[in-house]
């Protein structure tokens, strides 16, 4: 047996952003333990509903912590850029080499999305809302905001949040005849709301009507007319104003601050950046909506991920607190692999475990929490191959 040292993190590399990186799928891999189906079999308990809420998508305004995972993944991707430009650029890469390169993770990420999207499906199902697609539209942008100055990027922040802002104000709100059913949305649905927030209400929105246009220019089996979730192609707009909120923490990571400079910065751009998000909310100026990733979500999340990252950097790269994170690292590490392992090989593992040892064996603990226990080893089998990953060196990368 071989008693050599366990690989570790690159002497450049945080292990504070692999951390966070990695809790950030641990969240998503773990709706395999079904919290919400728990909760829902012992009712009355503050405990299940608790985690059954925060390991559910919110139905429209507001934000549970499981909202908070693709803007992490997000904001991550930008905070990881200036790392991986100055290293590119260390070995000799040229700006156009890099360019490219840029361009072509961004065409693997969409088309990975799209093929990810349309498994079970009859044909390709052409969507562009989910978080690898989302990313992969953004990237170009954010690989050439990477080359500015900081100044730059905190104007294509405010620009972009503006800009969408002003976009979706000025499209017109449906008739008093239009029918919310044909689009999904009952009439009586208790997130409908009225005045100058309307303009964000579900499947009436500037981005639902651009993907009435778009979405339906590419073969369907039968015409797009609204997505059941509110989700939208658009989004990705936003998106990288999220992204590019990343990119200018990764700069200050990178920067010349001391650590605790480092964490006060992020603590304090984290807490008014919430603020704001929730403050243009409680005005209702703009709804703080993941669904459709409105300006006042870019700012509430980012200012969640900005505290997330600052508490992490402080606490695993400042106070040098980092064994207790090993496994969050070895997820965090191989991102991809534990993303795509979520969507391939999570039913194979647990149609396995059931035929071989039984549905009885996950009822130890009775019936309500046999899908819990289920869960919990489908998601441990998959936290062991990425150690076995880790421990030969094989990352998955784009």
């Amino acid at each position: 047996m071989s008693t050599s040292p366990s690989p570790q993190p690159s002497p450049g590399r945080l292990a504070s952003i692999d951390a966070y990186r990695g809790l950030v799928m641990f969240l998503m891999m773990a709706e395999v333990m079904h919290f919400a189906g728990v909760a829902a079999a012992v009712p009355g308990s503050p405990f299940w509903d608790f985690l059954g809420y925060h390991q559910s998508h919110v139905e429209w305004i507001g934000c549970s912590l499981h909202d908070l995972i693709q803007p992490s993944f997000s904001f991550l991707v930008g905070v990881s850029l200036p790392f991986s430009l100055a290293s590119r650029s260390a070995h000799g890469q040229s700006r156009r080499r890099l360019f490219f390169h840029a361009i072509w993770r961004a065409a693997i990420l969409v088309a990975l999305g799209i093929f990810l999207r349309s498994l079970g499906k009859p044909g390709t199902n052409y969507t562009f809302e989910d978080t690898l697609t989302q990313i992969g539209l953004g990237y170009p942008f954010l690989f050439l905001l990477g080359l500015r100055p900081q100044r730059d990027r905190w104007f294509a922040v405010a620009l972009l949040l503006v800009g969408t802002w002003v976009a979706f104000v000025l499209y017109p709100l449906p008739g008093p005849t239009f029918n919310l059913q044909d689009v999904g949305v009952p009439p009586d649905w208790p997130h409908l709301m009225d005045g100058l927030a309307a303009h964000w209400n579900k499947n009436t929105n500037l981005a639902w009507a651009f993907d009435r246009w778009f979405l339906n220019l590419f073969p369907r089996s039968e015409p797009f007319q609204f997505n059941g979730g509110g989700y939208a192609t658009l989004n990705f707009v936003p998106t990288l104003a999220t992204m590019t909120l990343g990119l200018i923490a990764g700069e200050v990571l990178r920067g010349t601050r001391t650590n605790r400079g480092k964490v006060s910065w992020l603590l304090a751009a984290g807490a008014i950046s919430m603020a704001a998000g929730w403050g243009l909310g409680e005005l209702e100026l703009c709804p703080v909506v993941k669904r459709i990733w409105t300006p006042s979500w870019v700012l509430f999340s980012g200012g969640w991920c900005f505290l997330f990252l600052g508490a992490a950097y402080g606490v695993i790269d400042g106070f040098g607190w980092k064994r207790w994170v090993f496994p969050l690292v070895v997820i965090g590490m191989n991102s991809i692999a534990a993303y795509l392992m979520s969507w391939l090989i999570e039913g194979f593992i647990g149609d396995a475990l059931t035929r071989h040892l039984g549905a009885e064996t996950f009822r130890a603990f009775g019936d309500p929490y046999e899908r819990l226990v289920h869960g919990a080893a489908v998601l441990g089998i998959m936290w062991l191959l990425l150690y076995w990953m880790y421990r030969r060196k094989l990352f998955l990368k784009i």
